[in-house]
């Protein structure tokens, strides 16, 4: 699975079969845009409030960060793992992953 793996960003096929497996991701989204359609299981931290959600993220397993195209996943990503986390960024994001054809649940979740 390594292959399909560049830096610290991930593609949405090696992503899907990470989050069957029950993978830690985190949507870095504004709590309007995860209210609208998110990955289910994503757990909501927006970008901004990532700093300060730090104690929150497992330092024992990998975390993906999802966001609506790729962007700010990845400079999420970038800031996790210089914190000492290993996370992947998911390329093409959460309109990728509809795009696919995947589930996405609408509404909000505490996280």
């Amino acid at each position: 699975m390594e292959g399909c793996r560049r830096m610290n960003e991930i593609d949405l096929e090696s992503f899907a079969a990470e989050h069957a497996a029950g993978a830690f991701v985190v949507d870095v989204r504004e709590s309007w845009e995860y209210a609208a359609g998110h990955v289910p299981g994503a757990r909501l931290i927006p970008l901004t409030q990532l700093p300060s959600a730090l104690a929150e993220l497992p330092r024992t397993e990998p975390v993906y960060v999802i966001c609506a195209s790729g962007n700010r996943s990845k400079a999420a990503a970038g800031f996790l793992n210089a914190a000492g986390l290993q996370a992947f960024s998911v390329s093409d994001g959460t309109g990728g992953w509809a795009r696919a054809g995947r589930p996405v649940v609408v509404g909000a979740r505490e996280r």
